[in-house]
C-alpha cells in the first residue's frame, strides 16, 4: 500500500463495510440497496476510501464495476477484518447483557444425529447462557468459515489439512453401498466385496465440497482402481435418488442413508476391512473464546 495511507484512514470501517459490499454485489446500485444508502452516497464513500489508500479499487463500467488487483486484496482483507471487529462487539454485547457468550457452530451436511448432536445437546444443557448460533454446509465452505473468522468452531469430513486449524475426533461412521433394489448385487447379499463394485457407474457428490472425504471414500471402496463416475448430485438426498432410478451405485456414510430412507434403494455392507469416514470438530488453532473450550472439555468426557 502507498506510503500516504495513514493509521487512522484503516479505522474508518464504515467505509471498509462499504467496499465488503459493493465487493459482493460489484454493482452500486444493488450494494446500496443492501446498505440502505443512496447510490451516489455510496459512490462518493468509495472514491474517499480510494483517496485515503491512494490506489484505485474499481473499475467503473455502464453495467456495474470490476475489483482492481488490488480491490481484490484490500476485499479480502476486508472481510477477515470486518468478522473480526463483528465477533468483537457481539462479545462486548454478550457481556454487557450477562450471557456467557456466543458460539458460532456449523454442522457438516453428512453427519447429523448420533454423538455429534448429542454433544450439541450436551453443551446447551451445562451452558445455557451461551448463545448458540447454528448452520449447516458441507466441509469444505466450513473450513473457509473457520479460516475468515466467521466460526468459532465446526463440524468436518477429515482429512482437512489447514495448519491453521485443530482438529479432534468425534465419531466414525461406516460407509455402505447403496443399489437400485432391481440391481444383481442388490439380491440375497449381505456384504458386497470390493472386486464388485469395479467399474460400475457410480454417482457421487462434488469433490470441492469436501476434498479429503472424497479421496478417502474412493480410496477404500475402490483400493484398486475402477472407480467410474458417471453422475455427480448436489447432496445426499439427491445422490440416494439417483441410486434409485437405476442407473448407478454409491458409497454412503450409514447414519445418512438410513436417516433418508428413499424409496427403491438398498444398502448393503462391505466386506472387511470395513470403510468408515470420520467426523471431526474443528477449531481456529489461536481461538480465544471460551465457549470452543468449554465444548473440547464436554468432548473430553466422551
Amino acid at each position: 500500500m502507498p506510503d500516504s495511507v495513514t493509521r487512522d484512514a484503516w479505522w474508518d470501517l464504515r467505509r471498509l463495510r462499504y467496499f465488503a459490499v459493493l465487493a459482493e454485489e460489484l454493482h452500486f446500485t444493488r450494494a446500496a440497496a443492501r446498505l440502505h444508502i443512496a447510490q451516489p452516497a455510496l459512490s462518493q464513500q468509495i472514491r474517499a476510501l480510494e483517496r485515503e489508500l491512494g490506489v484505485p479499487l474499481v473499475h467503473r463500467t455502464s453495467r456495474g464495476c470490476t475489483l482492481t488487483e488490488v480491490g481484490q486484496r484490500v476485499a479480502a482483507e476486508a472481510g477477515r477484518l470486518l468478522a473480526e471487529v463483528d465477533a468483537g462487539t457481539a462479545r462486548i454485547r454478550d457481556l454487557v447483557r450477562g450471557r456467557d457468550g456466543r458460539l458460532r457452530l456449523a454442522y457438516t451436511r453428512s453427519a447429523r444425529g448420533g454423538r455429534v448432536d448429542a454433544l450439541v445437546t450436551r453443551f446447551r444443557a451445562a451452558h445455557p447462557d451461551v448463545e448458540v448460533v447454528a448452520e449447516t454446509a458441507w466441509t469444505a465452505p466450513n473450513v473457509a468459515g473457520l479460516l475468515a473468522g466467521r466460526l468459532d468452531a465446526a463440524f468436518v469430513r477429515t482429512p482437512v489439512e489447514e495448519p491453521g486449524l485443530r482438529c479432534r475426533f468425534v465419531d466414525a461412521e461406516e460407509l455402505l453401498l447403496a443399489l437400485p433394489t432391481g440391481h444383481p448385487l442388490a439380491a440375497g447379499r449381505r456384504r458386497i466385496s470390493r472386486a464388485e463394485v469395479v467399474d460400475l457407474p457410480a454417482v457421487m457428490w462434488p469433490r470441492e465440497n469436501g476434498p479429503g472425504m472424497f479421496d478417502r471414500t474412493i480410496a477404500q471402496v475402490w483400493p484398486q482402481g475402477g472407480f467410474r463416475l458417471v453422475r455427480q448430485e448436489p447432496d445426499d438426498e439427491q445422490l440416494l435418488r439417483a441410486v434409485a432410478g437405476g442407473d448407478v451405485v454409491a458409497a454412503v456414510p450409514a447414519g445418512r442413508a438410513r436417516a433418508l430412507k428413499v424409496p427403491g434403494v438398498r444398502l448393503r455392507r462391505f466386506t472387511a476391512p470395513t470403510p468408515t469416514v470420520d467426523v471431526r470438530l474443528a477449531w481456529p488453532r489461536d481461538t480465544t473464546n471460551p465457549a470452543v473450550h468449554h465444548l473440547l472439555a464436554l468432548l473430553d468426557e466422551d
